[in-house]
């Protein structure tokens, strides 16, 4: 019998120690206790240090809409007719050249025209000739020959004419410089009165909507994210979409480069501006809170989420977590809800009570 009741006994205390573990991760504070151990909270997604999901990026324009106007050949610049910021057409005249250069290539050309010319007549005459049996043939082939290649150099000197923009046909003439494509001016890269070398940069021309944000992500957040995932510039209405996400890995950062491009309300934007974008997907559900609002027991890390709050006291839940990422002194957790208060001052002591020892 008193064995029976030993094993009773036993059975007791076991549930009872069972009751009590499963009721171990709430804690219900009293006001005088929460003050005693210092504890404030912090609503997740409000947490100075950085917003729900939100990265830095940089406004980037696309390249295929990005176009140089660069001086075909060496000269002086004599008029620049648009300045950075400028709307320019494509076709619009937007500086003039006077070059040396320029002349000669004039004079090349006109000279192999000159030429190709009279080879034409050259073969036209012998053709007749060889026809009333005047002549040889290996004449006719020799005065073809030299008629083709007279052509064809003429053609080349035509092309690479063509290339500088200057007039064919004459000499002499400014050289006039027009914008490649409809755009906005966002570069001058000569003065007037300047001699420039050949392929110098007179302007940069560029299409500025759509445009790309270039976005730095953590290696676990970019993991979790897709091409077509939804992109929105913190506090603006202004949103996109995620086009490329990067296959390597900064060393420095340990980030991932991110792509979106952004169409409508791109005009809010300029390139090589600096902002700050929230990305939807799996990665919006993760919260950043300070590294003092984890405590880590057993191989296991926890926030304490507050519960409830009434005239019984407060009450704090150890959550279970896991960390994304880790830079400075915050962290990306997931399992923390946008809204929730997490504790994040005075968790060593929710810690003590937790597991019944003292603080670390």
């Amino acid at each position: 019998m008193p064995r029976r009741l030993f094993n009773f006994g036993l059975f007791f205390l076991l549930t009872v120690a069972s009751a009590l573990h499963a009721e171990e991760s709430r804690l219900t504070l009293q006001a005088a206790q929460i003050k005693a151990l210092g504890i404030d909270t912090a609503v997740a997604g409000q947490i100075s240090g950085g917003r729900d999901g939100s990265y830095p990026a940089q406004v980037r324009v696309p390249n295929e809409q990005m176009r140089v106007v660069a001086a075909p050949v060496g000269g002086m610049v004599e008029m620049l007719a648009v300045a950075p910021g400028s709307t320019v057409k494509r076709g619009q005249v937007v500086a003039h050249l006077s070059s040396q250069q320029a002349l000669e290539l004039q004079r090349d050309a006109l000279q192999a025209g000159s030429q190709s010319s009279l080879m034409q007549q050259n073969l036209k005459r012998d053709e007749q000739l060889f026809a009333e049996g005047l002549i040889a043939e290996s004449r006719l082939q020799a005065t073809r020959a030299a008629a083709a290649q007279a052509n064809a150099q003429a053609s080349e000197r035509r092309q690479g004419l063509a290339l500088t923009g200057a007039a064919p046909g004459k000499l002499g003439g400014q050289l006039a410089l027009t914008a490649p494509i409809d755009g906005v001016v966002l570069e001058q890269g000569a003065q007037l009165g300047q001699r420039v070398e050949t392929s110098a940069l007179i302007y940069r021309i560029a299409k500025l909507s759509p445009l790309w944000l270039e976005i730095q992500a953590p290696v676990t957040i970019a993991a979790t994210l897709r091409e077509g995932s939804m992109v929105k510039i913190a506090n603006s209405e202004v949103t996109g979409k995620l086009i490329a996400i990067g296959r390597a890995v900064d060393a420095a950062s340990q980030t991932v480069l991110l792509r979106a491009e952004v169409g409508k309300g791109a005009e809010t934007l300029r390139p090589g501006q600096v902002i700050e974008v929230e990305i939807a997907g799996p990665a919006s559900q993760l919260q950043r809170l300070p590294a003092t609002a984890l405590a880590r027991n057993q191989g296991k890390t926890f926030a304490f989420v507050q519960a409830s709050s009434d005239d019984k006291g407060v009450v704090f839940i150890a959550r279970p977590v896991k960390v994304v990422s880790q830079g400075g002194d915050s962290v990306t957790v997931d399992g923390v809800k946008a809204g929730e208060k997490v504790a994040v001052k005075g968790v060593s002591g929710l810690k003590a009570m937790l597991t019944g020892v003292g603080a670390e």
